[in-house]
């Protein structure tokens, strides 16, 4: 196992490490890693025996000691425990009466105290005002009942260890939609929620046209009343640009590629949305630490296809291994996910290639990598579970599911999804999912409690003392304002490679998010994210990009916009130990 940085270390002792009775850290790192390898690989006992279980743990062991894939945090919290609840992503449905709600309250409770997300779809529930037939009272909406997940969520920590997360929908036609647009506009309501509104493809193209649209009583089908398309859409927009809330969900792109049409439709995600799931769905989530797969002769680094194949491969039959061995915290949970045996495997550490590769994230030959990536990984995820199906059967809902119609046999309804990686970016010291490098010196917030972690980045360090620009005044520009923006002592083919999120144009974040979503069955959670100067137009403008981009949703973030945000630029004063800028992989590529 190669050295953890001291973020890294830190995050695995608040979030992962086990603790005994007395609330002491009671493993290390190692011991973290094997107890994950060895719990996941007893999947294999019933199809291959002890000996194949022997022989995957030390494979998977190998993949996850050095970085190379992370599964999702509920696995990382309790493998081997008693708890034993592995996934991350969660939907359940909530239908129209007093009994179903807090059936799915009280489900949701369980979900989250093991670690899990949570995402709704709150269309199905009456809008504000209507009659109550059994009581004669009038209904208070969905945004009312929102409140009661969202109170109930605070309350829970999940697995002992972070708050909980939920993904609240709405569809567009739904007549509480403006109520559910300006929910979170005070900046203090829904603090446990992400917000999308579900849109569709005939709003978006009668927001384009300047023509009304229904909304509809979702009982009946009943056109309730009609609105003005593009005045909706600004206001979502407007919404998004005061708070980062609501994002947007394509429903009719994201059922184009449901692998089940005859289980229903989907109408919601899991909590950062790269997961759309039907009712009672569960999906395992891992991801690939790309900052890793490259290989170098001489000055020239390029993507290590073989290795990347072939770590691709264990993953896939890691995540199913997940499914075999997890406990679901609801029968119904259960059956669903073993019909369906959903997987979403995603990346991290793709700025970080990018860097090693010495492209600029908003050039187009990073859009190409983007592309060729997504295609290397889909092509081979999809291999794998071929090969798992004929080793142990396809999926069961596999007969009826798209799959099925194409006579092409499948372990897994779907298998890549492209997940945020938050905390585990943090573990694998990279840069996050598919984004582009937030900053290169930063601080973050509200993750571990009280603490705050400061992040600077250890390539641009070694990169700027080897071709020797580095400088005290640089240091300090960068712990001050995050960026090299305004700095002119450094050469602009390297500011060009360390631009970071702010300064990349909307355009070319959506760039790289479609490319990979053209190849992602499931979907890519990726933030759009702007600078403070931002206007409300440039946001309407990013969500009408996206829809036409055939994206399967979209998340606008306009720096400054919360009183409280996770990420913000510069150390604020705070001195970086030379440790910060030193944890740099000694074979990096083009210093």
């Amino acid at each position: 196992m190669g050295d953890l940085s001291e973020n890294a270390q830190r995050v695995l002792e608040s979030r992962y490490l086990r603790r005994d009775e007395h609330g002491q850290v009671a493993e290390s790192a190692q011991q973290l890693f094997v107890r994950v390898a060895r719990a996941v690989a007893a999947g294999e006992r019933d199809s291959g025996g002890d000996a194949a279980v022997s022989h995957w743990e030390a494979r998977f062991l190998e993949a996850i000691s050095t970085l190379d894939f992370l599964p999702n945090s509920p696995t990382l919290m309790n493998a081997g425990t008693r708890l034993g609840q592995l996934s991350a992503c969660f939907v359940l449905p909530v239908e129209d009466s007093i009994s179903d709600i807090f059936d799915s309250l009280g489900l949701m409770a369980r979900i989250q105290q093991s670690g899990g997300g949570t995402g709704f779809s709150f269309a199905s529930l009456r809008p504000r005002g209507d009659v109550v037939r059994s009581t004669g009272g009038t209904a208070s909406g969905p945004v009312s009942f929102m409140r009661i997940f969202d109170c109930a969520t605070e309350h829970i920590r999940q697995g002992g260890r972070r708050r909980g997360a939920n993904m609240g929908v709405l569809r567009v036609d739904h007549p509480d939609i403006e109520e559910f647009v300006d929910a979170k506009r005070d900046g203090v309501s829904f603090p446990n929620f992400n917000l999308s509104v579900g849109v569709t493809d005939a709003f978006m193209r009668a927001a384009q046209a300047g023509e009304p649209f229904e909304l509809l009583d979702p009982a009946t089908g009943q056109i309730v009343r009609r609105v003005d398309a593009a005045a909706l859409l600004d206001r979502i927009a407007d919404a998004a640009w005061r708070i980062g809330d609501p994002g947007l969900l394509f429903l009719d792109a994201i059922n184009r590629a449901n692998p089940t049409p005859g289980l229903g439709a989907i109408e919601a995600t899991n909590p950062c949305g790269e997961v759309p799931l039907l009712p009672y769905e569960a999906c395992n989530l891992g991801s690939i630490h790309l900052g890793r797969m490259f290989r170098t002769t001489g000055d020239r680094c390029e993507i290590d296809w073989d290795r990347l194949g072939e770590t691709i491969r264990l993953a896939v039959r890691f995540l199913d291994d997940v499914i075999e061995v997890s406990r679901w915290p609801d029968p119904r949970i259960a059956k669903r996910v073993r019909h369906n045996r959903k997987i979403g495997l995603g990346v991290m550490g793709f700025a970080e290639l990018l860097i090693r590769l010495g492209l600029p994230y908003d050039s187009d030959a990073a859009v190409g990598v983007a592309e060729e990536l997504a295609a290397c990984i889909a092509r081979e995820a999809c291999a794998a579970s071929r090969e798992l199906a004929g080793e142990r059967g396809v999926f069961p809902n596999w007969r009826d599911s798209t799959w099925g119609a194409k006579s092409q046999p499948m372990r897994n309804a779907t298998v890549v999804a492209i997940a945020p990686t938050g905390s585990l970016s943090i573990v694998a010291d990279t840069s996050a999912s598919i984004e582009p490098l937030f900053a290169l010196a930063y601080r973050r917030s509200h993750v571990l409690d009280d603490r705050t972690l400061l992040e600077a980045n250890p390539l641009f360090d070694r990169w700027a003392r080897a071709s020797g620009f580095h400088s005290k005044a640089l240091v300090n520009h960068l712990q001050s304002k995050g960026s090299l923006h305004g700095f002119a002592g450094v050469p602009r083919e390297v500011a060009s490679v360390f631009r970071t999120a702010l300064e990349i144009a909307p355009r070319d974040h959506l760039r790289v998010q479609a490319a990979f979503q053209r190849h992602v069955d499931n979907a890519v959670s990726k933030t759009v994210n702007l600078p403070e100067s931002s206007t409300r137009k440039e946001v309407a403008d990013i969500l009408q990009l996206a829809w036409s981009s055939q994206l399967k949703g979209v998340t606008v973030y306009r720096y400054g916009s919360r009183a409280q945000q996770v990420l913000d630029l510069g150390t604020q004063g705070s001195l970086l130990s030379h440790e910060h800028f030193a944890r740099c992989d000694p074979h990096a590529c083009r210093v």
